[in-house]
């Protein structure tokens, strides 16, 4: 029996941002894997993305997980590595490690030959104030890392831009001045794009970048569609009608009754709720299509249900589909509504929503 709510997953849309994504940066791309892949499906999207020249993950246990499922790609882990074990087992699996902080290079000092199997990307703080060696203090940890007996096998050196969702934002160029001055005379790779500095319109001159966002489909700028990016969406999060209630005007629907009806109304309710990844903020002023047609949402979210107008609609019965974003309703509006930002919905579908493949 088909699920009633179900993450239908494109990985031809996939492959073809890809494309789009290499096309516009001119660049090596590490496509961005970690949370689940953005909820697509860690092992799946890594499957259906060996076309890329890498993968990134934040944590250990995520590229172990790819590694079992006998993916053999450069992986490159964001966060790095935090203790003798953690390292011993990165060097066994031959995955790339981000330095960030001092403590990982005194990992590597004590670990004897393992930085010579290992690929090393230093990580400059340029302005995100997360994780990263100050200006001020990238020469001296470079140095260390130079000085690391054996050498490590590969270098490379990269950042991360925190505005850059900004298309034109003088903090990009602010960040990439401070990056060139802190590397000014060295001969390293770099790799400083993420989705918005891959589109955005300060020219960044990197040899890697890092798309996560775009890779699914979505735009990363709040005046710029995917669509117009090139991008298909990933993801279709699709529902069904479950029930069709003839609701009185002047009657409320939902918990709280915060939804009361103007006219005499046809409420669809659909199997989609909270407890799915739906938001419950999205009621203000979301919509969502049933069977091709857009439809506002009436009344809270909740845990497994939502209820929809769809007075006016004609053949809404149930089984009838709904979408809640992807196909047709971009992630980037429903996210708008339901304020926040597509990273997060994409990022919050639960795992009891099953991912079924195009």
């Amino acid at each position: 029996m088909r699920p009633l709510i179900r993450a239908v997953i494109d990985s031809h849309a996939l492959r073809h941002n890809l494309r789009v994504i290499r096309g516009a940066a001119g660049a090596r791309v590490i496509a961005v894997v970690k949370a689940n892949a953005y909820g697509h499906g860690l092992v799946s999207t890594a499957l259906a993305l060996g076309d890329a020249d890498a993968l990134a993950v934040a944590r250990l246990e995520e590229a172990l997980a790819l590694r079992r499922a006998g993916i053999g790609a450069r992986i490159l882990l964001l966060e790095g590595v935090f203790s003798p074990a953690e390292l011993a087992e990165a060097v066994y699996e031959g995955l790339d490690l981000v330095v960030h902080d001092a403590t990982q290079i005194d990992l590597l000092e004590r670990a004897d030959a393992a930085a010579a199997r290992c690929a090393l990307w230093l990580k400059i703080d340029t302005g995100m104030n997360r994780l990263g060696f100050a200006p001020r203090e990238f020469a001296a940890a470079l140095a260390r890392i130079r000085n690391l007996s054996p050498a490590p096998r590969e270098l490379r050196l990269l950042t991360h831009l925190a505005c850059a969702n900004e298309r034109d934002d003088e903090a990009t160029r602010a960040q990439l001045e401070r990056f060139r001055e802190a590397t000014r005379g060295l001969d390293y790779e770099v790799s400083i794009a993420n989705s918005a500095g891959i589109f955005g319109a300060v020219p960044l001159g990197c040899h890697w970048v890092r798309p996560g966002l775009a890779l699914y489909g979505a735009s990363p700028f709040a005046d710029c569609s995917a669509d117009s990016l090139g991008l298909q969406p990933v993801m279709t999060l699709m529902s069904s009608v479950i029930a069709v209630r003839h609701v009185a005007r002047g009657a409320a629907v939902g918990y709280g009754g915060s939804w009361v009806a103007p006219r005499d109304s046809q409420i669809a309710i659909v199997a989609a709720g909270y407890g799915d990844g739906v938001h419950r903020s999205l009621a203000n002023g979301g919509a969502v299509l049933v069977n091709g047609a857009r439809a506002p949402l009436t009344g809270r979210v909740s845990m497994d249900m939502l209820a929809v107008d769809v007075s006016g609609l004609s053949g809404v019965r149930v089984g009838t589909p709904v979408v809640l974003w992807g196909e047709g309703l971009p992630v980037e509006e429903t996210a708008q509504h339901a304020g926040t930002i597509a990273y997060e919905l994409l990022c919050s579908v639960s795992p009891r929503v099953p991912l079924e493949p195009r």
